[in-house]
């Protein structure tokens, strides 16, 4: 019998001493911690060439993520975000750490952090949790999304437009590389009616004194209960790689019925051209389509609670892809069906102290 991960162990006993910390002390506008726990369980069952693929089908558990936030002080905040379903040591616990970061808002318009923080990258495939999606272009599924590193934002005083720099370790940063790279990146986030924009101007160092560039466009359009995603993505170590030799197209439709059931069409473009960093794990010569589409359902969608969700969703590949270890082949079929729920703890402890003490 393996011995309980030492970690793992030590992360309890804080998080039960801050938890008796957190009811020990009154309630106020600095609440030192918060705590939240999200777990998804699917089942999948995939095949490539109308052969199933017995390892990549079955009953898993896909997300099991902890996240804690809090306010140190009035103008300090951190947030801390872990998975759990893959770490088996401290290396991989590490690893596993999606993000850890301190922010400082000296004003209400600015903010700096630092730490393992998001890559900010445009496009809102990119922007949403993972335990949100069900099948994803082959970029995302390769991109080193959670590097550490150092950010400043302003945020207008109407909260509409927010504009970021970042600089932090590149995506394409090895351990077997004599030197560390470095990424740097403008990030807009901008709301304004019905429409919500999330571009990037990326430039990622794949070598000494060599950066790859992005410009990402995410574009997202609300009418009442439809929403309509288009993200735009070129990249390219030379500029005029940009002009659509290396790219990807994630475009997603969905309805929301009843405030209980949102259905979606779903669709994504990867064409890697010669020009790519095959770093990247996206190499040269791949031409990938995926489309496919689902449903959910929440059970508890009437009360405005989005906590508990039934999924299903396919979707199939079609195209080639160079890397013969990709996520997405020719002719595979992706089918899942599952259940996510998320918790607060505190909350639920607190509601739960209510109640026994009445």
């Amino acid at each position: 019998m393996n011995k309980p991960n030492t970690s793992l162990r030590a992360l309890i006993v804080l998080c039960v001493a801050l938890l008796s910390f957190n009811f020990a002390k009154a309630q106020d506008e600095n609440e030192v911690f918060r705590l939240g726990v999200e777990a998804r369980f699917d089942y999948l069952n995939q095949s490539l060439e109308g052969n199933k693929i017995d390892a990549g089908s079955g009953f898993k558990v896909r997300y099991f993520n902890l996240r804690i936030d809090g306010q140190i002080a009035s103008k300090f905040s951190y947030s801390w975000r872990q998975r759990f379903n893959r770490a088996n040591s401290i290396s991989e616990f590490a690893q596993n750490t999606d993000w850890l970061h301190l922010t400082y808002k000296p004003t209400e318009n600015w903010a700096i952090s630092a730490g393992k923080q998001v890559l900010m990258i445009g496009g809102w495939e990119y922007d949403r949790a993972p335990i949100e999606l069900y099948f994803c272009s082959e970029f995302w599924n390769n991109v080193n999304c959670y590097q550490i590193g150092a950010s400043v934002a302003y945020t207008t005083n109407s909260g509409n437009d927010t504009i970021l720099f970042q600089a932090c370790q590149s995506p394409y940063d090895t351990t077997s590389a004599s030197v560390d790279y470095y990424a740097y990146n403008l990030y807009w986030s901008g709301s304004h009616g019905c429409f919500t924009a999330l571009y990037s101007l990326n430039f990622m160092q794949y070598a000494p004194g060599k950066y790859d560039k992005y410009i990402a466009l995410g574009n997202q359009f609300k009418f009442g209960d439809a929403t309509i995603q288009l993200d735009l993505m070129n990249r390219g170590p030379k500029v005029k790689d940009l002009l659509f030799d290396n790219f990807s197209i994630m475009g997603e439709a969905s309805y929301l019925v009843a405030d209980r059931v949102n259905i979606f069409a779903k669709a994504t473009y990867d064409k890697i051209g010669n020009s790519s960093i095959s770093a990247s794990g996206l190499i040269p010569g791949t031409e990938l389509t995926r489309v496919g589409g689902g449903v959910e359902y929440y059970p508890l969608g009437g009360q405005g609670n989005r906590n508990i969700r039934l999924h299903a969703a396919y979707a199939h590949t079609f195209g080639v892809n160079t890397n013969i270890e990709g996520t997405a082949l020719n002719k595979l079929g992706y089918l899942t069906v599952g259940l996510t729920w998320k918790i607060d703890i505190l909350s639920a402890a607190e509601r739960l102290i209510n109640k026994v003490r009445k």
